[in-house]
């Protein structure tokens, strides 16, 4: 007998050593491949550079077009295509880095290119995971007409299958890892009750089935094809060899350390050795004692590794390590998702097990509320706190300002989760005092009139669904820009009227010239050009003629198209900026058949 627990014990020794070596590689591989960076990343990659630029008319075919971003991209040989007028897929060369650098892409275009307007489009992958596009436009001696029409958008049921999975993902962590803690540390009944390790088993289970679907999504998502490209081997394998296939890989390997983990604490906390001979009690009961030593100290030590490991999967590859201070963005972000799967598996756990009866006949469930909802309330205080801070903290650095919260889309998502999160610490509140307030009594919870214990579930299934609401709307707002990088304060500026001009027609004296920009961003905008006379009246003149130029002499100068809206009041619908930086909006004022006036507005575009 002796001998048979001493082989037991070293097995399992053996087992939570391989398995606590495992959990550390998976960890230590994760940490060293999506935290080293050659140079530094914001969140959601915005284009700084193309050549030729937007807009620009050539005399002869460029060789090839560069796209320059602000952090290092990823693509496919389908990431990039070239469109003539008749919206026809021209053949083009295979997309590269240019000399290695990870932010810039090159691709070589055919020699043969006729006259006309073509439509570069490209899909990327930046730093943060997430896909961005747009396309960029270019004449060959001539503008044609039109140019082609360009479908940026990835399929709606791609995008929503993706949310679907993340939501997945964030759920299954959550029941995985509160739940266990709930199962094995804070109920003592747990490690022997069937249907609170079910509920620790499903989310192990929820959390691998939303990362699969995320890392067959992820192929067709970043090509911008249907659903059908989840079966295509190319774009799964060009999932698998970036930042995210390789976190998603390393939380599997996590997943399976962190179960077999739960199975062998439950197993070993609910099973007591229950014979010893009278001869050889001693030396069993040394032998079970250095088991149970070392099931004390390895399976702790392997938990803890892989509940901080489990978010870094998240954090190193989403917007917490992009943008600003990502030394302090990246444990504060895995701090903020560690305290709200802690709580809400917990919660569910809780509900589930302890609080909601199994069936009608089955009542004494419902009063074995000592000593695990006090442990548990305790445990929650500390994870909202923890939620509090970190949450401030990362608002403040994803939004950056007031105006950035109503005008973005992330903004408005953020204000929703707030007002969600806000009322389940109402709940909450509530709750802690029911338990402070029995746990005054002399019996304790468990003589808790019925009614009260009513209540109490009530609160705690609607805790629930507002806290399955948070992880939703979490969901999405890691595939949304954040607003410190979308939102983009239009530009308001107002200059004086040359006196070239107010020499030239007198009705321009003591005149301003006003120029409001929206968005003041890359791509397409709106510029409306308001002259108005000192008594703030419109004052009309013959024409306003516009240009964008660069003080990068190598850009040449864009043309503006300007309208008159009404008299005095003058838009160019399609102002194109071809990337972010210093602009200079040029607006040639003519006032009458011979005199013209330039006008130079000064502005930063996002």
């Amino acid at each position: 007998m002796t001998h048979r627990i001493q082989l037991a014990g070293h097995r399992w020794a053996r087992v939570a050593t391989r398995l606590a070596v495992v959990l550390l590689l998976a960890t230590g591989g994760l940490v060293t491949n999506l935290a080293s960076t050659a140079q530094p990343a914001y969140a959601h990659a915005s284009l700084l550079e193309t050549s030729p630029v937007n807009g620009e008319v050539l005399a002869s075919p460029p060789a090839e077009v560069r796209l320059r971003f602000n952090e290092a991209v990823s693509f496919n040989e389908r990431s990039i295509q070239l469109l003539d007028t008749n919206a026809e897929k021209l053949t083009i060369g295979t997309p590269g880095h240019v000399d290695g650098k990870a932010n810039t892409v090159r691709v070589s275009l055919p020699t043969d290119l006729a006259e006309g307007t073509y439509v570069l489009a490209w899909r990327v992958t930046s730093a943060d995971s997430h896909v961005v596009s747009s396309a960029l436009t270019f004449s060959i001696g001539h503008p044609s007409a039109t140019a082609a029409p360009v479908e940026q958008d990835a399929h709606r049921a791609v995008v929503v299958v993706d949310a679907v999975g993340r939501a997945l993902a964030f759920l299954g962590m959550a029941l995985a890892l509160g739940g266990a803690l709930f199962v094995a540390v804070l109920w003592p009944a747990g490690p022997t009750d069937r249907r609170g390790r079910r509920i620790v088993w499903s989310g192990f289970a929820v959390l691998a089935a939303g990362t699969v679907v995320v890392l067959l999504v992820q192929g067709p998502y970043a090509a911008g094809t249907s659903l059908a490209g989840v079966f295509d081997p190319d774009l799964l394998g060009a999932a698998l060899s970036t930042r995210l296939g390789h976190a998603l890989l390393a939380r599997l390997v996590i997943v399976l350390a962190l179960g077999v983990a739960f199975g062998l604490a439950v197993r070993h906390r609910s099973r007591s050795i229950t014979t010893v001979s009278a001869t050889t009690g001693t030396a069993q009961t040394e032998t079970a004692g250095a088991a149970g030593a070392t099931r004390r100290i390895v399976l702790p030590a392997v938990a803890t590794v892989g509940a901080v490991a489990l978010p870094l999967t998240w954090t190193l590859t989403d917007h917490a390590q992009t943008g600003v201070q990502t030394w302090l963005a990246v444990p504060a972000t895995s701090l903020h998702l560690l305290a709200m799967a802690l709580w809400l598996g917990g919660l569910i756990t809780l509900a589930a097990r302890v609080l909601i009866p199994a069936g009608r006949r089955d009542t004494s469930q419902a009063s074995t509320l000592e000593p695990a909802l006090p442990r548990f309330s305790g445990l929650a205080q500390i994870c909202f706190a923890v939620i509090a801070a970190t949450g401030v903290y990362l608002s403040w650095r994803q939004v950056g300002t007031w105006a950035a919260l109503g005008a973005t889309d992330f903004g408005r998502l953020l204000l929703g989760k707030l007002a969600v999160v806000l009322a389940v610490v109402g709940l909450a509140a509530g709750a802690r005092r029911f338990v402070r307030r029995r746990g005054r009594e002399p019996l304790g919870l468990d003589a808790a009139p019925a009614a009260a214990v009513r209540r109490l579930r009530r609160s705690v299934v609607a805790e629930i669904l507002l806290g399955v609401a948070v992880v939703s709307i979490t969901a999405v707002l890691v595939n949304t820009a954040p607003a410190r990088t979308s939102y983009a304060p239009p530009v308001r500026a107002t200059v004086p009227v040359p006196a070239a001009a107010v020499e030239s027609d007198a009705g321009l004296r003591g005149a301003s010239i006003e120029v409001n920009i929206e968005p003041a961003r890359s791509g397409n905008n709106v510029a409306d050009i308001y002259l108005t006379g000192p008594d703030g009246s419109l004052v009309a003149v013959p024409e306003v003629s516009g240009q964008l130029e660069s003080p990068d002499r190598d850009v040449p100068k864009l043309p503006v198209t300007v309208t008159a809206a009404e008299p005095g009041h003058y838009v160019a619908n399609s102002m194109s900026i071809p990337f972010p930086g210093e602009w200079v909006l040029r607006l040639d004022i003519r006032v009458s058949d011979f005199d013209e006036t330039p006008v130079r507005v000064q502005f930063t575009a996002r």
